[in-house]
C-alpha cells in the first residue's frame, strides 16, 4: 500500500478563506464542522495514490458536511463511524464502493444520495443512521451488505433496483418504521410478488425481509434468518401452509407480536425465531403438523418427538410430558414473571431463560441434571434460585449478571464452576461452593462487588485470570496451599484482602 497522503481541507458553509498557504488542491476534499471550522488537515487522509478516503475522526460529534473531491473511488471502512452530527455528505459520482461501517452511526444524517457509480453498500455501511428517512439506491449497485442499514429506525421506504445480485443478511433489520419494500420488477434474483412489502429470493421462494405492512405471499417456502427480527412495530402475521422452514431468529424482537399460529406444514424452526417478543400471550401449533406441537394448549412449541420445549412465552404452562427446556426457550421473554418447571424435565438449555428481566424467582426440579450455558444470564430480577443435588453440571455463564441474587448454594454434586458462572452478580454477598469442586473459571465471580468472603475447596488447583475481578468487597479468601493464583487473579480487589492459605 502507498504512503497516506495528507489533503488539504476546505469549509464547504459559505466563502471562508484559508490563506495563500491553504490553497485548495486538485484533488481536494471538503470537511466542515457545525461551527464552520476547518478541522485539522491530519485527521482526514487520502491514500492508495488519492483514491481512498478515510477519516481519523471516528465518532467526531462536531462534524456537519461533507463534500468529496472528484478523484475518490472509495470511501474506507470505518470512515466516519459515529460522526454523530454529521447531516450532509455530498459523494462524487467516481465512488464505486461505500466500505463496512462507513458511516455507522451517523444519528443525525436525514438522506443521502447514493451516485451511479456505487457498485457495493458494505457491511453496516449505514448502520444505525436513525434518523435517516428516505435512501435512494441506483441501478448500479449489485451488492448490500449484511447489515447495511440495520436500525436504521426511521426509514420508511426503500427501493432495491434491478442490479442488485447480492443482499446479506440482516440488511433491513431493526427498521421498525418501514412500510413499504418494493424491489424492481427487472431483478432476476430478488422480488416483492404480490406487492407483499418484503423482499423474496427468487428462485429459493424465501422471504429473507419483512416490515410491519408483510403480507406473506401463499408461494413461499421459507421465512429466512432475521426476516422480521427487531420490526418492533409488527402485531400481526399470517404465516401460509406453503411455509416449511421458520429461519434463525426470524421474528426476534418483535416486541408487539401478541400471537402466532404455526402451520402443519412447518418442518423446521431455527434458533430465537419468536424470542424477545414480549408480548406474546397466544401460541398454537396445528393439530396436523407432524414435527412440532402445542400439546395442552400449553401456549408453546413442543418438538414431538423429543419432548423438547423449543419456544415459550408468558403465559406458558409446562406440559408434564416435557424432558427439556430447549436452547434460548425463553430467551430475552421480559414478559415472564413466573415459570412451574414439572419434574419430568431433565435438562435446561443454553440460554433457556437469559434475559427474563421479570423472573423473580425459580425452582429447579430434582429430575435435572445439568443447566446450561447462560441459561439464567441476565434474569436482572431473580432473588433466589434453588439447584438441586442431581445437578452434575452448570454451564458457563449460567448466572452471570443476575445482579438480584443474595446468595446460592452449590449442590456436592458439581465439580466445575464454569467461566463467568457468577459474573456480575452484584448483589451476591455469600455462595457456598462444596469441596467436590476442582475447577474454577476465569472471571468466574468477575464484578462480585458485595461478596465479602469465600473460602476455595481444597481440590482447586489453580484461581485463573480474572477469577474474582472487580470484586471490591472481598476482605478475605481462603486457598489451598498447593493451588496456584494468576496474577491479575483478583485485580480491582481492596489492597487490604487478606488471603489466608491453608
Amino acid at each position: 500500500m502507498n504512503k497516506y497522503i495528507p489533503v488539504l481541507l476546505f469549509c464547504v458553509l459559505g466563502l471562508v478563506s484559508c490563506g495563500d498557504k491553504n490553497k485548495i488542491p486538485t484533488n481536494e476534499i471538503h470537511y466542515t464542522t457545525i461551527d464552520n471550522e476547518v478541522l485539522p488537515l491530519e485527521n482526514l487522509l487520502n491514500f492508495g495514490e488519492g483514491r481512498i478516503v478515510s477519516n481519523n475522526y471516528v465518532q467526531e460529534k462536531n462534524l456537519c458536511i461533507l463534500k468529496f473531491d472528484k478523484e475518490v473511488t472509495q470511501i474506507w471502512e470505518g470512515a466516519f463511524y459515529g460522526c454523530s452530527n454529521l447531516a450532509s455528505i455530498s459523494i462524487p459520482p467516481s465512488v464505486m464502493k461505500i466500505g463496512r461501517f462507513a458511516f455507522r452511526g451517523c444519528s443525525n444524517l436525514t438522506s443521502i444520495s447514493i451516485p451511479p457509480s456505487v457498485t457495493e453498500i458494505g457491511r453496516n455501511a449505514f448502520a444505525r443512521c436513525s434518523s435517516l428517512t428516505s435512501i435512494s439506491i441506483p441501478p448500479s449497485v449489485t451488492e448490500i451488505g449484511r447489515y447495511a442499514f440495520c436500525y436504521c429506525s426511521s426509514l420508511t421506504s426503500i427501493s432495491i433496483p434491478s442490479s442488485v445480485t447480492k443482499i446479506g443478511d440482516s440488511a433491513l433489520e431493526g427498521c421498525y418504521s418501514l412500510t413499504s419494500i418494493i424491489v424492481s420488477k427487472d431483478n432476476k434474483v430478488y422480488d416483492s410478488r404480490e406487492d407483499c412489502n418484503a423482499i423474496i429470493h427468487t428462485d429459493s421462494n424465501t422471504l429473507i425481509c419483512g416490515c410491519k405492512n408483510t403480507v406473506i405471499p401463499s408461494s413461499i417456502t421459507e421465512i429466512g434468518s432475521s426476516a422480521f427480527s427487531e420490526c418492533s412495530n409488527l402485531t400481526s402475521i399470517s404465516i401460509p401452509p406453503s411455509v416449511t422452514e421458520i429461519g434463525r431468529g426470524a421474528f426476534y424482537g418483535c416486541s408487539r407480536l401478541t400471537s402466532i399460529f404455526i402451520p402443519s406444514s412447518v418442518e423446521g424452526i431455527g434458533y430465537s425465531a419468536f424470542s424477545a417478543c414480549s408480548s406474546l400471550t397466544n401460541i398454537v401449533v396445528s393439530r396436523e403438523n407432524k414435527v412440532y406441537d402445542s400439546r395442552e394448549d400449553c401456549n408453546a412449541i413442543i418438538h414431538s418427538d423429543s419432548n423438547t420445549l423449543i419456544c415459550g412465552c408468558k403465559n406458558t404452562i409446562i406440559p408434564p410430558s416435557v424432558t427439556e427446556i430447549g436452547e434460548g426457550a425463553f430467551f430475552a421473554c421480559s414478559s415472564l414473571t413466573s415459570i412451574s418447571i414439572p419434574p419430568s424435565v431433565t435438562e435446561i438449555g443454553h440460554s433457556a431463560f437469559f434475559g427474563c428481566s421479570s423472573l423473580t424467582s425459580i425452582s429447579i426440579p430434582s429430575s435435572v441434571t445439568e443447566i446450561g450455558h447462560s441459561a439464567f444470564s441476565r434474569c436482572s430480577n431473580l432473588t433466589s434460585i434453588s439447584i438441586p443435588s442431581s445437578v452434575t453440571e452448570i454451564g458457563h455463564s449460567a448466572f452471570s449478571g443476575c445482579k438480584s441474587l443474595t446468595s446460592i448454594s452449590i449442590p456436592s454434586s458439581v465439580t466445575e464452576i464454569g467461566e463467568g458462572t457468577f459474573s456480575s452478580c452484584s448483589s451476591l454477598t455469600t455462595i457456598s461452593i462444596p469441596p467436590s469442586v476442582t475447577v474454577i473459571g476465569h472471571s468466574a465471580f468477575y464484578g462480585c462487588t458485595n461478596l465479602a468472603s469465600i473460602s476455595i475447596p481444597p481440590l482447586v488447583t489453580n484461581i485463573q485470570e480474572g477469577t474474582f475481578y472487580g470484586c471490591s468487597n472481598l476482605t478475605s479468601i481462603s486457598i489451598p496451599k498447593g493451588c496456584k493464583v494468576d496474577k491479575y487473579a483478583f485485580e480491582g480487589c481492596p489492597e487490604n484482602l487478606v488471603i489466608t492459605r491453608y
